[in-house]
């Protein structure tokens, strides 16, 4: 019910697996103990990210781009052009890219994935194409124009793609435009036909897709942003569009990349999960804000259990570095929440350096073992009925409001699980009350716990009160 996805930056991992092997290794020749790794993780879908064909403006943007570049040297001390490459976002066609294995070698990866009984996850970018995408010059029309008066107030809006003609920059409208790519019209009916026929062909080479900042072509959000320039959108789009796939693929999953409180809205539309940034921006806050994560986790359940929760991916930095000493504990309360859980490539081993997406060589860092192994555990308890299918209900504890203390109860009509963290730099001892408990002995319980050597002899049952002792940044699991 909650799938399990594992974020892998393609340019990245086939490089190192080239490294490691001593040959090229592309998508048609992944070495089994990868598959091996999949497995055992017990993923249900793979997001390979950055596949499609890259775009030579974009490799020039990025080289030549001074405050990329400092991104780039903060992650390796010395960066070569070979290093550099366009983003996996700036889009000329969705054509696999010939370096990384091609069509063929996509197949193949997906066709060993599915022995494993695990399923492929591409991306799609709705709301923009490259620089030199392939519809440009023969349709103009599916981009949004900029007039040469408008251009002249604003020199940076646009690309001038022919003389003294002018289409916009593809543009989040809290932020500067990505001068990489073209902002499609999707108050066009032609677009959107053109970005439904991509989106259709892209499902016939997997079996879901993660939908780049779905939703700025939201109908209100486009027509707020580009209306004045293309006119106004009259149709959403992401319904009809998801339809048409699910006409062909009824198993097909749709994720989308949601910000601003759009969530429900996008699931509205069709997607079946949408991203959790509230759950993020709480858990990753210091403090912990948790009044605010455990009102949120109280949500209701039609509208959770779309949701996809992380501690990291591409855009975000590395939850080892964000998270610092709550790191463990905030991957227990990720775990054992409802939704899709989302781990980014080297999450689970504590990489402290987030990568541009840019870059195409990552620089080595030392593995977390006792964080890797406490992932492992935690897969495995993800995957019980009670976090797959339980429902949610907030934990009243003895703690103050201000001890930066939280707990849920997950639920199934046969099993109960208790999750509890402490989020602080001091101990405390967490009381709660519920009559699965009552009475029962402790050798009946299961307790993980991310502090090491942790024993059940933490955990007291007796007058019907559970007494729980919490060290610091400590989270566990009470299953019975």
């Amino acid at each position: 019910m909650f799938p399990l996805v594992y974020e892998i930056n393609t340019r990245i991992w086939l490089k190192k697996l080239s490294n490691d092997q001593n040959h090229q290794v592309t998508l048609i020749n992944i070495p089994d103990e990868e598959f091996t790794f999949f497995a055992n993780c017990g993923f249900d879908i793979v997001w390979l990210m950055g596949v499609w064909m890259p775009s030579q403006y974009s490799k020039a943007i990025a080289t030549a781009h001074p405050g990329l570049r400092s991104s780039f040297l903060e992650h390796i001390a010395m960066v070569e052009p070979v290093d550099i490459a366009s983003s996996p976002y700036s889009i000329p066609s969705y054509t696999v890219n010939e370096a990384l294995g091609g069509k063929e070698g996509l197949l193949a990866f997906r066709e060993k994935l599915s022995r494993y009984g695990i399923k492929l996850m591409l991306d799609f970018v709705p709301n923009h194409l490259a620089l030199d995408n392939e519809y440009l010059p023969e349709h103009p029309e599916f981009f949004i124009p900029v007039s040469k008066a408008e251009q002249m107030q604003d020199p940076g809006s646009g690309f001038e793609y022919s003389r003294e003609t002018y289409l916009a920059y593809g543009k989040d409208p809290y932020y500067d435009p990505w001068t990489d790519t073209l902002q499609l019209n999707y108050a066009r009916k032609e677009t959107r036909n053109m970005m439904t026929e991509n989106l259709c062909r892209i499902s016939e080479l997997c079996d879901a897709v993660r939908c780049d900042m779905a939703m700025l072509i939201l109908k209100s959000v486009f027509n707020t942003t580009w209306s004045n320039l293309g006119g106004a959108m009259k149709e959403e789009f992401w319904h009809s569009a998801i339809t048409a796939v699910k006409r062909l693929y009824p198993d097909f999953l749709f994720l989308a990349e949601s910000y601003w409180n759009k969530e429900w809205e996008l699931q509205q539309q069709g997607f079946d999960f949408t991203y959790d940034k509230p759950f993020y921006d709480y858990i990753s806050s210091s403090p912990v804000n948790v009044d605010k994560l455990a009102g949120h986790m109280q949500a209701q359940w039609e509208y959770q259990k779309h949701l996809c929760r992380f501690l990291e991916n591409h855009d975000e930095p590395r939850a080892a570095e964000k998270f610092g000493l709550n790191n463990k504990a905030a991957a227990l309360v990720l775990l054992t929440s409802p939704g899709m859980h989302l781990v980014h490539q080297d999450q689970m081993e504590g990489f402290r350096q987030k990568i541009p997406v840019q870059l195409v060589r990552q620089a080595p860092e030392a593995c977390n073992i006792d964080l890797s192994r406490l992932y492992k555990e935690l897969f495995s308890l993800q995957k019980k009925k009670v976090f797959q299918e339980g429902q949610i209900e907030r934990l009243e504890l003895n703690a103050a409001n201000n001890s930066h203390c939280f707990g849920f109860q997950r639920f199934t009509a046969e099993e109960h699980a208790f999750v509890l963290a402490n989020f602080s730099a001091t101990g405390i001892a967490i009381e709660f009350q519920h009559p699965s408990l009552d009475h029962i002995s402790i050798e009946r319980l299961n307790v993980l716990s991310t502090a090491s050597e942790k024993k059940t002899s933490d955990v007291h049952c007796a007058e019907n009160v559970t007494r729980v002792n919490l060290s610091p940044h400590e989270g566990m699991v009470i299953t019975c």
